[in-house]
């Protein structure tokens, strides 16, 4: 008899083991598994929504299908539309939720009329039916994808306002000079930028917003609102489960949770006190998986997850396009060698960041023509070559 793997969610790594392995696949949304990370892309126009949908599982998906509660004793899940779907593996890929910020204004059980979050197809496409050329939005959150929304936003022609609580854009990735020459850019797309601004309420009329209040009394007339605050992991099927939950899913080098016959992957899932929040670590996670499951039926598990090198893109367009890539740690520590590039003609900038003779972070904007080798020499963690630190942000990265 065959093994019945369930899988209870259809992002990135839900359809990924749809697509490697027989399985009964339950995702929430309506839509067909897509890409996520092109949402933004969809946004601005420049890719229909069905070209993001990610290529076909092996077995159809049921669509529109939220699971609500997990029968461990019994190896069952509960729908919401009342149904049981049996399991003798079941793979929990519930993904995240969006942060909301606690708003005056914003904590009713509804949002106003033109506040949006902006992580799912639906989010995307209510926002396209919203915007319009002069439309006035405010962006809160100055993040990845606080950033890709307002870049979004204004090739659609709104007069658009990113607001961002910390110092400085996507800080958790990009060094100071990085940060600044992205803030440039995003300022060149007619996107105004405020950092060290904390947003206190919604202003509403007739259950429409239609202004931000900033801490400091300041007030941004706004017709729609992106809150792009982050993302927390969903977590509530495995706790009301009685699963292991720190932030995430806690799950061990098999992806396996506290109960045997339970995984989980991607957003979802802590693996040694870390949640990514990645789609690189959902599909490493999901392949890794994929070879454990498909090695218990031929009795030899070998496959083991033992955690990902993440590396972030992002291209940003406008009438001069800028892409940026950065990996690990970006700033130096005492002792360590750093080599920095800059070429404002261009608009590049490149830095790497070595420890010892191990490269552990790097930040490159404008030219990423290095950032495969650099990429390789990072993940793979390996001793560096005796050679001039400046090899590797040559374009071909020393090779």
């Amino acid at each position: 008899m065959s093994t019945r793997i369930v899988v209870v969610g259809g992002g990135t790594a839900g359809a990924r083991l749809a697509q490697r392995l027989p399985v009964t696949l339950l995702g929430e949304e309506s839509h067909a598994p897509y890409n996520r990370v092109l949402l933004a892309d969809v946004l601005a126009g420049r890719y229909a929504p069905e070209v993001i949908a990610l290529p076909g599982t092996r077995e159809p998906v049921r669509l529109g299908v939220r699971a609500v509660r997990i029968d461990r004793a019994a190896r069952t899940v509960e729908c919401a539309d009342g149904s049981l779907v049996g399991y003798d593996r079941l793979v929990l890929a519930t993904g995240s939720n969006p942060v909301l910020p606690p708003l005056r204004g914003l904590r009713g059980a509804e949002p106003p009329e033109g506040v949006h979050a902006f992580r799912t197809l639906d989010d995307c496409l209510a926002l396209r039916d919203r915007v319009r050329p002069g439309v006035r939005a405010v962006v809160i959150g100055g993040g990845l994808l606080g950033v890709s929304a307002a870049r979004a936003l204004a090739a659609l022609g709104a007069e658009v306002v990113l607001t961002q609580q910390g110092e400085r854009l996507m800080e958790r990735q990009l060094d100071v000079h990085a940060s600044a020459l992205l803030r440039e850019h995003v300022e060149s797309l007619g996107v105004e930028v405020h950092t060290e601004c904390r947003v206190s309420g919604l202003r509403q009329r007739g259950g429409e917003v239609t202004a931000v209040e900033l801490a400091d009394g300041f007030v941004l007339d706004a017709q729609v609102v992106v809150l792009a605050c982050g993302v927390r992991p969903r977590v509530a099927l495995a706790r009301e489960a009685g699963l292991d939950v720190g932030t995430g899913i806690v799950v061990d080098d098999a992806l396996r949770t506290s109960d045997p016959y339970i995984h989980a992957v991607g957003d979802c899932a802590e693996h040694a006190g870390r949640v990514y929040g990645l789609a690189g670590p959902a599909l490493e996670q999901a392949d890794t998986l994929a070879e454990v499951l498909l090695a218990e039926t031929a009795a030899d598990a070998d496959a083991r997850y033992t955690g990902t090198r993440a590396l972030t893109r992002l291209t940003l367009g406008g009438a001069t396009p800028l892409d940026l890539a950065a990996f690990g740690e970006v700033t130096a520590l005492p002792g360590d060698d750093v080599v920095q590039l800059n070429d404002a003609t261009r608009g590049a900038y490149r830095k790497v960041v070595v420890r010892g003779d191990r490269l552990v972070g790097g930040v490159l904007l404008g030219d990423l023509a290095a950032v495969g080798a650099l990429a390789r020499a990072w993940e793979g963690d390996e001793a560096l070559p005796q050679a001039p630190l400046l090899h590797l942000l040559t374009h071909d990265g020393g090779s």
